[in-house]
């Protein structure tokens, strides 16, 4: 394999992986001249295992440690402009949903699974609202992001039917000391100051021993006031947090590491503005005095607040049998998310009716708390490197309990503070009065169980051609019980007291991969991939009074994809070309399927019957001169459904389809692209300046598949399309490096979510924007 052909640099992960200037470092003496740099060789562990991008026939993206660093990146939102294909929605930082190839029809579980090294990250089921809560990794001190479009499911198994974005963390360096730090301001327009710092330290304990451990703090200003409860720039966002990592190498054989990683999230109030719902333009008045308003503006008279903790500790083992390897990756993690929302216009009138003396005195608050704590076990064995055969077995456990816990909760509009939400409510003649202590509380717990085994193997079929092929047989269980309490539910026709209802699932899923591969040239490959994902399905709670064609359980969906990708370089590395084209076969679809109940509307997850995602991507690097780079890349994707969504009764004679065939997927833009480009050189023997900028173009986007508003203005929402302008320059002196950047250059107005239509005051909704105007300073060392 790796070790009988020649290194080729290729474009799209090489060309986004290029080191940056702030990144390399100068001697005290002898600056790296521009024109004697040259790429470095990718390796990735896409097929998990360490080898040249080149050898792996499927589509990736490798963002690098310095790209990450030069492009002031800070989290997923930020290196999406980076990935061809890649999109998010995103209504407050911590909680997002990550699309790649518009494989997404919205509901509760993932399409695309997020990995931390050789670690699954976040609950693989829908039960614990998953889909929205991605890990949204910070990627200080990352060696890289490898982005892998299209289903995974022979090697990642559950929920990569999309693809996988993977966190490749910086392992501690035997034998070396290294230490960093950064420090940095920030002011984006009509907003906050932010703040940042961080560091890293790599510590030799002996000849076998190393230790890694960073930490970082980053305040990211608010730009958005609040209305109501009146506070200025109220979506201020506080991300710390670290890693530690402990690498023992015993000898050459055996190598032992252990990591821990912990971040935290806290943010003072959603990241969303109430938005008119035909032109998206922010809210021109308040809605509850009429006075006018500027700027972005969002209405909540009780403080919101959100909160999310990750917590993942992973013990791997490398053991070299001479055969084989075996490899052992072992993990908890845990996720916690808290939101505390104003959501008295999502129930207008119902707190009054029932606790108000007299109209508008009490509002309704939801908080909502979202545990995944999930414990996995990976053992695999894998030939070494062979010019014939190479294969890997392995198999795979999983156990993840999960708990949402939600509420309503009156307050006295006037205050914001919470009210005794007690109500004596009598049974009948003779009985005895009954009291409920909450208005209205829901819990869900869930336990997931799965085991899996896979394998993989790559024939050489004579020097220039491979074949690669696997497959995966995954059998997974699911319980869970909810339990619905408090003194709504006998007012809407609900029984008198808790009321727990409980659900179960099973099911068998087998995935696979074939994926032949033809060198052109010793700097030219094609390839082409036929792979199978899946999503798994599960239990439906039944609420009170659910009618009799309510889902028990909903099944899971499975995508076919078939691919075909060019990759090709000059010999001189001054031209790079990466290019791939797909079309994706989804069938069963998961989908939210609302149903009429005694309690009012009530929405569960179901299936639908088919959509499909076609396209193509293509990056391309040039280096015309030396210590100049561009690179260039562009992403076309039409994602449909193929056929109607399930109908929702409503009371007309015919039930009513939120989506149809033909419509597009939600948050899947057609068209996406990125333009970047880098010059370095050198000002004198000691002193390195650089400078860069970048232009990322996103094309209009569907939303939510939303009944409401369907049924309103006769159409779905429909975000559009934006532009931003990025640049950046700066200076090293010696081990020193300072840089000045601008992000958002251009002040656009881009979305990146659109809410639930009637929840927000009259007819307004919720918006979510990507970040305004924004200029900042860092200043570095290492040593």
């Amino acid at each position: 394999m790796a070790v009988r052909r020649k290194a080729v640099c290729l474009a799209g992960a090489a060309l986004i992986a290029i080191p940056s200037a702030a990144a390399r470092q100068a001697g005290p003496d002898v600056p790296p001249a521009a024109d004697t740099y040259q790429p470095d060789e990718i390796v990735v562990t896409a097929q998990k295992r360490e080898e040249r991008l080149l050898d792996v026939p499927q589509s990736i993206s490798v963002v690098s440690s310095a790209t990450l660093e030069r492009q002031q990146v800070r989290n997923i939102a930020d290196y999406t402009a980076l990935v061809p294909g890649l999109s998010i929605q995103q209504s407050t930082p911590g909680q997002t949903r990550v699309v790649l190839r518009g494989i997404n029809t919205g509901g509760a579980s993932p399409t695309v699974a997020v990995y931390v090294d050789d670690t699954p990250f976040g609950s693989s089921t829908g039960q614990s609202n998953a889909a929205g809560l991605a890990g949204d990794i910070d990627p200080f001190d990352v060696e890289r992001i490898e982005v892998l479009r299209g289903p995974q499911g022979t090697l990642y198994g559950a929920n990569s039917l999309g693809g996988v974005v993977k966190y490749v963390t910086a392992a501690p360096k035997i034998g070396e000391w290294e230490s960093k730090a950064q420090a940095g301001i920030e002011t984006v327009k009509g907003g906050d100051m932010g703040w940042s710092a961080n560091g890293v330290l790599n510590m030799p304990v002996s000849d076998g021993i190393a230790v890694r451990a960073s930490g970082f703090y980053r305040r990211t200003g608010g730009f958005i006031d609040t209305l109501g409860a009146a506070r200025r720039d109220a979506n201020d966002v506080d991300s710390y947090g670290g890693r530690v990592s402990i690498l023992v190498k015993p000898s050459d054989q055996l190598t032992v590491r252990l990591s821990a990683l912990l971040q935290n999230l806290r943010g003072d109030s959603r990241a969303s503005f109430d938005a008119d719902p035909v032109s998206l333009a922010p809210q021109p008045t308040d809605p509850a005095t009429g006075a006018p308003v500027s700027g972005l503006t969002r209405t909540e008279f009780s403080p919101g607040r959100t909160s999310v903790d990750y917590r993942l500790y992973n013990g791997t083992l490398d053991w070299d049998w001479g055969f084989a390897t075996l490899t052992s990756v072992t993990s908890y993690g845990k996720l916690f998310s808290k939101d505390r929302n104003d959501a008295t216009y999502q129930l207008p009138g119902v707190a009054d009716a029932i606790f108000g003396t007299e109209p508008d005195t009490r509002g309704l608050l939801f908080p909502s708390e979202v545990t995944q704590k999930k414990f996995t076990q990976e053992l695999r064995l894998a030939s070494p490197d062979n010019d014939r055969l190479e294969w890997l077995v392995g198999g795979y456990y999983t156990r993840e309990k999960g708990r949402i816990f939600q509420q309503y909760v009156p307050f006295d509009l006037a205050t914001g503070e919470t009210v005794d939400p007690t109500l004596v409510l009598p049974v009948g003649p003779g009985g005895a009065d009954i009291s409920f202590p909450d208005f209205l509380v829901a819990r869900l717990d869930s336990i997931y169980k799965e085991y899996a085994g896979f394998g993989s193997a790559t024939l050489h079929l004579g020097s220039r051609f491979d074949l690669t092929g696997g497959v995966r047989y995954s059998h997974n269980t699911q319980s869970t019980a909810q339990l619905l309490d408090g003194s709504f539910l006998p007012l809407s026709g609900g029984a008198v007291g808790p009321e727990i209802e409980r659900g179960r699932s099973s099911e068998n899923v087998l995935t696979w991969s074939m994926s032949p591969r033809l060198e052109l040239s010793d700097h030219a490959s094609v390839y082409a991939r036929v792979a199978k994902g899946y999503r798994p399905g599960g239990p439906n709670v039944v609420p009170p009074g659910a009618p009799s064609d309510f889902p028990r359980q909903f099944d899971a969906d499975t995508l076919v994809s078939y691919e075909a990708g060019l990759r090709a370089e000059t010999a001189d590395r001054s031209l790079a070309v990466d290019a791939s084209v797909y079309y994706l076969d989804w069938r069963n679809i998961q989908t939210v399927v609302t149903y009429q109940t005694s309690i009012g509307p009530v929405s569960a997850d179901g299936n639908g019957d088919k959509a499909r995602s076609k396209g193509a991507e293509i990056t391309v690097a040039l280096r015309p001169i030396r210590g100049f780079d561009f690179t260039a890349s562009i992403a076309y994707n039409d994602a449909k459904l193929k056929d109607d969504l399930p109908g929702i009764d409503i009371g007309a004679p015919d039930l009513v389809a939120p989506g149809v065939k033909g419509d597009r997927l939600p948050y899947a833009p057609k068209w996406s692209g990125n333009i970047s480009a880098d010059y370095r050189w050198p000002m004198s023997r000691s002193v390195n300046a650089f400078a860069g900028g970048s232009i990322r173009i996103v094309s209009d986007q569907t939303t939510d598949f939303d009944l409401a508003y369907l049924l309103t203005y006769g159409r779905r929402l429909t975000i559009d399309g934006y532009a931003t302008v990025d640049v950046r320059a700066g200076f090293e002196v010696g081990r020193f490096n300072v840089q000045f950047y601008a992000r958002n250059l251009n002040n656009s107005h881009g979305l990146i979510n659109a809410g639930q239509f009637q929840t927000r005051p009259g007819t307004l909704l919720n918006a979510s924007p990507i970040r305004p105007r924004s200029f900042g300073m860092t200043v570095g060392a290492s040593f």
